[in-house]
């Protein structure tokens, strides 16, 4: 049994979903400091939404409302947490 692009990446898309799981339970059971909790969720949410994203292109069957609504949604997300992680990632003037 030979492993196809299509596999590899949906299996790719699972182990990031998991870690994107991983991420948001560890800012909402472990993480005190409220910008790392943050971090942590924005970080969990890129990985969960380009997860999802990544399975619906690598998908043999027509797309579903669910599905649209998702390549509509997700992007906005996903733009959502990089430019709040852009905005946390250090103080100004380097200190």
């Amino acid at each position: 049994m030979t492993l196809t692009v299509q596999q590899f990446a949906v299996g790719a898309s699972w182990v990031a979903t998991a870690a994107g799981v991983g991420l948001w339970l560890w800012s909402w059971l472990r993480e005190k400091d409220a910008i790392q909790k943050l971090r942590f969720t924005d970080c969990g949410v890129v990985l969960l939404f380009a997860s999802v994203l990544l399975r619906i292109v690598a998908q043999n069957k027509p797309l579903s409302v669910l599905d649209w609504s998702m390549v509509f949604l997700a992007p906005l997300f996903i733009a959502a947490a990089l430019w709040r992680l852009a905005r946390t990632a250090c103080p100004p003037g380097g200190q």
